[in-house]
């Protein structure tokens, strides 16, 4: 038995439990006065939206230099690959098993998981509840994790700048792989976790 079952909305600004109030189209929350709906209005629709987007920038995120550091007036651009090689060869391993968690792997995971959500929420794919909501949390939970790389950039960049001797500079692939990460975080939060229970329920009976 779902709250929608006995008529009930829930505020997602004070989470206050509200009757659902027929024939009204316009509902505020009794307690903080926000605008409150069964379930969030075009959901799946806005998360396809800023998957697709985040999915498109993905490709020059890996593509272009993500980083330029040069010494001595001289110095290579990096992709996000190419930086993980070179401290790799380094011997610099941890880190860069650190870096391409962060950067290659999870917002790959990101992606493919909030597609399969809504494609098993859409197509009624085999896919417990349980499975949908642990892949949810999970995909909430790591997605912080993808600006490692923003952070280090911009703290390279403010830190080291001694001219022409050594010099860090962003590159546009950190303009877009900043992007997806965002688009990503966005997409989680514009997905409304209520419609696994709705596709559940629908399954079950």
């Amino acid at each position: 038995m779902r709250a929608a079952d006995l008529g009930l909305m829930v505020c997602l600004e004070c989470h206050q439990l509200n009757a659902r109030l027929p024939g009204e189209r316009r509902q505020r929350c009794t307690r903080c006065g926000a605008r409150i709906h069964l379930r969030r209005p075009n959901s799946i629709a806005r998360t396809w939206a800023l998957l697709v987007t985040a999915a498109l920038l993905y490709l020059p995120a890996n593509l272009l230099p993500i980083m330029t550091v040069s010494t001595f007036g001289s110095g290579t651009p990096d992709t996000i690959m190419s930086g993980v090689v070179t401290l790799a060869k380094h011997g610099m391993l941890p880190i860069a098993a650190v870096v391409f968690v962060a950067s290659i792997l999870v917002p790959t995971f990101k992606l493919v998981g909030i597609a399969l959500l809504l494609v098993s929420v859409q197509r009624r794919q085999k896919l417990s509840a349980h499975q949908r909501v642990l892949l949810f949390r999970f995909i909430e939970w790591i997605g912080r994790w993808s600006m490692l790389d923003i952070f280090v950039i911009a703290i390279l960049v403010a830190i080291v700048n001694f001219g022409s001797l050594a010099r860090v500079e962003a590159g546009l692939g950190a303009v877009a792989f900043a992007s997806v990460v965002i688009l990503t975080m966005l997409a989680a939060i514009s997905f409304d976790p209520r419609l696994i229970w709705d596709s559940y329920s629908e399954e079950d009976s």
